[in-house]
Order: C-alpha cells, then sequence, then structure tokens
C-alpha cells in the first residue's frame, strides 16, 4: 500500500473536527474518558501512525483536553461540520476529515483514503454515505458555501459532490466497516466502544 508520508505542499491533512456543542454526551465530547484516553486521542492516533499531519478543528468556546497537534478556530456560528471542514481546506491542501468521537478508524484506512486526492472520497454503510470519514478537495470550497449558507446536512452536500464511493468490501480491508465509522455520539455508544476495546 501506498506510503502516506505527507507535507504541506497540497497533500492531505487530517482534520479532527471537534466543534460540535455533542448535547447527547453533556458537551466536551473531546475529553470524555474512554479506556483512559480522551476520546479524541484515538483519531489523532491514527493519523499520526498512517505519517499524516492532523489539525484539530474547533470552535473558541470548546473543551478540549491538552494536545500535541495544532488548534484551528472556526466561525463561532452557525454550528454545522461544514464550518470545520471548510477551515481546514482554507489551509490549501485536500482534506481528509475526521470527528474527534470515532475512536476506530484505522491508519491504513486513513492513508488509503488520503492516497485518493483527485477526487472527494466517502465510505458508504449499510447503503447509506457516511459523513465521515470523508476527503475534501480545495477546489470544493464554494460548493461547500452554498451548501453551510443553505444549512444543508454534511451527508447531502457529500451526494453533491458525486463523490468516489468506498464500499463496505473495499472498508472491510481495513477492519470491520461498522468500527471504522463508528461515532460515540452518547452515554450508551460510549458504553459499546468500551466494551469493543476491552474485547
Amino acid at each position: 500500500m501506498q506510503s502516506a508520508r505527507r507535507d504541506a505542499n497540497g497533500q492531505a491533512l487530517v482534520a479532527v473536527l471537534a466543534g460540535g456543542r455533542a448535547l447527547r454526551m453533556g458537551g466536551a465530547k473531546a475529553s470524555v474518558d474512554l479506556c483512559g484516553r480522551p476520546l479524541i486521542a484515538y483519531p489523532l492516533r491514527a493519523a499520526r501512525d498512517a505519517g499524516l499531519d492532523a489539525v484539530v478543528v474547533a470552535k473558541r468556546a470548546s473543551a478540549l483536553p491538552p494536545l500535541d497537534e495544532r488548534v484551528l478556530y472556526e466561525p463561532d456560528s452557525p454550528g454545522h461540520p461544514l464550518c470545520g471542514v471548510l477551515a481546514a481546506l482554507r489551509e490549501g491542501r485536500p482534506v481528509l476529515a475526521l470527528g474527534c468521537d470515532m475512536p476506530f478508524v484505522s491508519a491504513g484506512l486513513l492513508a488509503w483514503l488520503a492516497a485518493g486526492e483527485r477526487e472527494p472520497t466517502v465510505a458508504r454503510l449499510d447503503g447509506r454515505v457516511q459523513p465521515l470519514p470523508a476527503l475534501y478537495r480545495p477546489e470544493d470550497i464554494p460548493e461547500l458555501e452554498r451548501a453551510l449558507a443553505a444549512e444543508q446536512s454534511l451527508r447531502a452536500t457529500l451526494e453533491g459532490l458525486c463523490p468516489r464511493v468506498v464500499d463496505e468490501r473495499e472498508l472491510s480491508a481495513f477492519g470491520d466497516p461498522r468500527r471504522l465509522c463508528f461515532s460515540v455520539n452518547d452515554a450508551r455508544d460510549l458504553r459499546t466502544a468500551g466494551r469493543w476495546m476491552a474485547g
């Protein structure tokens, strides 16, 4: 598989999105403890293991644990994941966007997705496009800005970009597709993630 060590010359940047309000988790999702580590530590570790540069994208009021990675600040409003994607894309590089709540995304998957920089790329699970992880390009910015102004969902926005779709068969080369795309959205998901980690 192609080496994914990237530099700042227009190459892929992992953006770990941490600007959501996380109301179902009671806030501060990035700092929630999962098996002794902050939740955000897992996707950041996967990016490092893949040899990819990573940034955390958050709002100025977002509660974050101590981080080695650079933090990019998105606008305080609106509360939409596209704010974080756009903030990262303005660095001028293709962006592989992840949620801070994705503890099972793998380094192998990230390296493989980041290598496909010529077109937007998304995963599909159970017949549905997954909002994250997804690969965006700087040339997508005008369409993403229009989608944000229209308050369009991230899933609908991605579908409008006519992306390359990675199906479950392709995902399974990197692990269980359901775990790779799993997001911790509430206390029940956190318990599930803990069981999976322990098992």
